[in-house]
């Protein structure tokens, strides 16, 4: 693929990365993590939600067309199956302006990796998924299949 003749979102031309993961939060669905766009490309970072206790985590995103097509739910799917927690992805769709266009595309993803919800791509005007959010699911899966990381070797990112 190559990505030279499509639109250009190099975000590390425009922003500065974080110095810090944020903690996730209390909310009455559970605890969330909230998290962005590039941050779906670091496994990282949602590995270090998790360990904070994250049963939830999000990624707010507006991805181009050619990598929405080729990373978008992969990526989501990943980050659901080595977090175990549920994945809220709320995706921009349609046209920013006559060169950038959003690939949309929102979902939400089960500890299993399971969709669970989704939006198309094309953006007909404001859509809105919902999705049952079962805490009991990320105990079980937790339980079952453990994902313990020694520490001693593998230090907190």
């Amino acid at each position: 693929m190559d990505l030279k003749d499509g639109p250009r979102a190099r975000e590390s031309d425009t922003f500065e990365e974080g110095m810090e993961i944020p903690k996730p939060f209390e909310t009455p669905v559970g605890l969330v993590g909230l998290l962005i766009c590039f941050d779906l490309r670091f496994p990282e970072v949602g590995l270090s939600q998790k360990r904070q206790g994250a049963q939830i985590i999000t990624y707010s995103s507006a991805f181009t067309v050619p990598t929405g097509k080729a990373h978008w739910e992969i990526l989501l799917r990943a980050r659901a199956i080595e977090t175990q927690a549920y994945v809220v992805a709320a995706a921009q769709a349609g046209w920013h302006n006559e060169k950038r266009v959003s690939y949309g595309h929102s979902l939400v993803i089960s500890p299993w990796g399971n969709v669970v919800a989704e939006l198309g791509g094309e953006f007909n005007g404001p859509e809105i998924a919902t999705a049952v959010i079962d805490l009991s699911l990320v105990k079980s899966i937790r339980a079952q299949v453990p994902l313990k990381r020694r520490t001693d070797v593998y230090p907190e990112v």
